[in-house]
């Protein structure tokens, strides 16, 4: 089969396209033809090495996919032979990647995709979606009514912590560029801001004047003063990128609030927190509130040109989508 792999860790330089032994389901697995997959910054973790993680060499690269089941092992109940499916927790912890034209997927990380919903429109979202579950209900712990806040809101996973949130009833305020700021407010946002105004803290105080109970950054820059500051008592801040910072934190006004400071990698998260986060990402995929903004689709051998515009910063919001050669569309 062909496949997108490295023979080592390193730099995009070290991923290889080419062909690859067909990989062969065991007991538990579903044997998948993939049509898509996609790239994330956590992908260029694990292939750089930024984030130990056991793999074997040759090591398929990413983690998302959609395709259409192929076969089963002995022990998987609830999937047959074209069904079309997704995952977005491959390549990593021992399991091969899924840049190839066929993956192996442990069944209890593989669902279903709604009837209706375009594989390559899923594959763009289904990675961000569900970083943004966990930052918002597993380690956020939002409830209806409560005020998040959610920096960096029109890229991938900000976008979905806007929609979700919203979708549970919580008061959003985004803050983005200025030219996104009506598309955040589609989103779903009560409020957006311009991230580069110099007012904006003081800004954020009057119009959130009981503070955030949620305070979810995804630009990373995690400026722990200005995010203590602005939390209601018993306020959550979740950390969820950023992986070289080290910022100031006030401990002293954070435990005089109540406050606390989670941070979290979708690496670690259980098959069952996956599976929740899938349930919400499969409802919101359906009826179409959950997609992404913009995408761009390359072939599978395009991989380490993906990699490096992931890694220097091109992508500006853009998912792009590595269409497996020869696949068809469900």
């Amino acid at each position: 089969m062909l496949a997108a792999f490295v023979n080592r860790l390193g730099t995009p330089d070290e991923i290889r396209c080419g062909e690859l032994p067909a990989p062969r389901p065991g007991r538990d697995d579903v044997l998948v033809d993939v049509t898509a997959t996609t790239v994330n910054p956590v992908d260029t973790f694990v292939r750089s090495g930024d984030y130990p993680t056991r793999v074997s060499f040759p090591f398929v690269i990413g983690r998302d996919l959609v395709g259409v089941v192929t076969g089963t092992g002995a022990g998987v109940h609830g999937f047959a032979p074209g069904d079309v499916v997704w995952c977005n927790s491959l390549g990593h912890d021992g399991r091969q990647g899924a840049a190839a034209e066929q993956a192996v997927v442990p069944a209890d990380r593989l669902y279903h995709l709604p009837e209706g919903v375009e594989p390559a429109a899923a594959v763009a979202v289904v990675h961000p979606a569900a970083t943004a579950w966990l930052a918002l209900f597993r380690h956020g712990c939002v409830r209806p009514g409560e005020t998040v806040f959610v920096a960096g809101a029109a890229g991938n996973v900000g976008s979905a912590l806007v929609v979700l949130a919203a979708d549970a009833g919580a008061r959003v305020i985004a803050t983005a560029a200025g030219r996104d700021l009506e598309y955040c407010l589609g989103l779903g946002a009560a409020e957006a801001h311009d991230y580069a105004d110099p007012s904006l803290p003081a800004r954020l105080g009057s119009v959130c004047p009981r503070g955030i109970d949620v305070y979810l950054d995804t630009s990373g820059r995690n400026d722990l003063g200005t995010a203590v500051g602005l939390l209601a008592p018993g306020g959550r801040i979740v950390l969820l990128a950023g992986a070289h910072t080290r910022p100031v934190l006030p401990a002293g006004e954070l435990y005089m609030k109540d406050g606390s400071v989670r941070g979290f990698v979708i690496s670690r998260a259980t098959t069952g927190e996956l599976d929740e986060a899938a349930d919400t990402v499969n409802r919101l995929l359906a009826t179409g509130r959950l997609r992404a903004r913009t995408t761009e689709t390359l072939p599978l051998c395009a991989a380490a040109e993906a990699h490096r515009r992931m890694e220097k910063g091109e992508l500006h919001g853009r998912r792009l989508i590595l269409r497996i050669a020869g696949a068809t569309a469900p």
